[in-house]
């Protein structure tokens, strides 16, 4: 039997796939690309956008097309929040919301015994304890995501994430730590920390907060980088960032959301700081860190948001340097309260805001990939593509080296010489 995934949106869902992977493994299938015949096809879905929406059922669709015979399953926040219109798609014989993924192999025999439709959804806001998906070899990565926590009660306007992933839940810290160790005898030198809402980890334990855990992982032996995956600015206080940087193997490298950089528009939108407040934890990092990257979200669009809104928000965001933006142009998702909210913006507006931060994007990302030529870093090379190999410093920028030696999943110290279009720098294997 051959199965077949697709992963739509963040880290976390990365994380699930590769969990959901390893029990078709072990259960004895055979691991295939998802444009390839199979017998079983796995979509992940995604609903922070409409277009996390759409492209589900296109991939759904798609899927059946290769083998109208198959086997479809849809999984995630899609299927979680519209899960009766995951399951009026054509072809869809089972539905999984975003818990007991780790029953996918049971509900698919369900579905050979009986030949009818399964939908398993659980009621996600009752939720109160975290998933155990654990896993021991990732598929073709140098790096491990590693989630740690589940689940949102920040309820920002425009998000239906908190309603597709429910309370906050915490992995056991023992179960982290087994996890790690357990990535490191298998050759992994970097983990990735990765959940919903990451800062909230320890929540709902006793006792234990995020940093706690990036100290704990420190302690490890083989792991060599420790990164955070996306996370809210206010976790950022004088004593944690204090506590953090003596983590040695701490990558200097943050993605902190922010969303709108004016005032006006981050009230709407329930974000839980101010642009005052979000400039002075990014002063805070970079007066602690070295070399210090800083990337971030930013949605454009917003209902309300004026040209004095947008023009005050690129001004802050080009003010704060960050060394990469991810541009998203404001989806409207209904059961939020922004889908209430009355002025919306034109497309078309929402089109050039979003392409004069992307120009601004490539500014910034250029600009601070050239403040690093000339200098010594190390880089952990995954791949090797058009006769380079690629790889990441620890401040993730992007880096291209050619070497005759095999360095996928080896970090090797690299001079970085210059930049090449694709948003990546060039270097040289010392």
């Amino acid at each position: 039997m051959k199965a077949a995934f697709c992963t739509l949106g963040c880290r976390v869902n990365q994380y699930e796939t590769e969990a959901m992977t390893e029990l078709f493994i072990k259960n004895g299938y055979q691991i295939v690309n998802f444009d390839d015949f199979a017998d079983v096809y796995v979509i992940n879905t995604c609903t922070v956008t409409s277009i996390g929406d759409k492209k589900s059922r296109q991939m759904i669709r798609k899927s059946k097309k290769t083998n109208k015979d198959s086997i479809i399953v849809v999984a995630g926040c899609y299927a979680q929040v519209s899960p009766d219109e995951v399951a009026k798609i054509e072809g869809v014989d089972v539905v999984i919301g975003t818990k007991d993924k780790g029953k996918i192999i049971e509900l698919i025999e369900e579905y050979k015994k009986n030949k009818k439709q399964i939908k398993h959804i659980e009621n996600i806001m009752s939720v109160r304890k975290f998933e155990d998906l654990e896993i021991e070899e990732y598929q073709d990565r140098n790096r491990a995501f590693l989630k740690i926590q589940d689940g949102c009660d920040r309820f920002c306007s425009y998000c239906l994430i908190p309603y597709a992933r429910g309370p906050v839940r915490s992995k056991e810290p023992e179960k982290i730590y087994k996890e790690v160790q357990r990535l490191s005898k298998n050759g992994f030198k970097e983990v990735i920390l990765s959940g919903i809402h990451v800062a909230s980890y320890g929540k709902d334990l006793k006792n234990v907060t995020l940093a706690d855990i990036i100290e704990g992982i420190n302690k490890i032996d083989g792991i060599e980088r420790i990164r955070i995956g996306s996370i809210d600015p206010l976790f950022f206080t004088e004593d944690v960032v204090n506590r953090i940087s003596k983590v040695e193997k701490l990558c200097h490298h943050f993605h902190i959301s922010l969303q709108s950089g004016c005032d006006d528009t981050l009230k709407r939108m329930n974000r839980h700081y101010t642009s005052y407040e979000y400039k002075e934890i990014i002063d805070r990092l970079r007066n602690t860190f070295d070399d210090l990257a800083i990337t971030t979200d930013v949605i454009v669009g917003f209902p309300g948001e004026t040209d004095d809104e947008f023009n005050r928000s690129y001004e802050f965001i080009k003010d704060i340097k960050f060394s990469k933006i991810h541009v998203f142009k404001y989806s409207k998702r209904e059961g939020t309260k922004a889908a209430d909210l009355k002025n919306e913006v034109d497309p078309k507006i929402k089109e050039e805001r979003s392409k004069r931060l992307l120009y601004l994007d490539k500014e910034l990302e250029n600009n601070f990939i050239k403040k690093h030529i000339g200098k010594k870093m190390d880089v952990l090379f995954e791949n090797k593509k058009d006769g380079y190999f690629e790889g990441y410093t620890k401040n993730y920028i992007r880096v291209k080296a050619k070497s005759e030696e095999e360095l996928s999943g080896l970090i090797r110290d690299v001079l970085i010489n210059g930049v090449c279009d694709e948003a990546a720098a060039m270097g040289e294997i010392l």
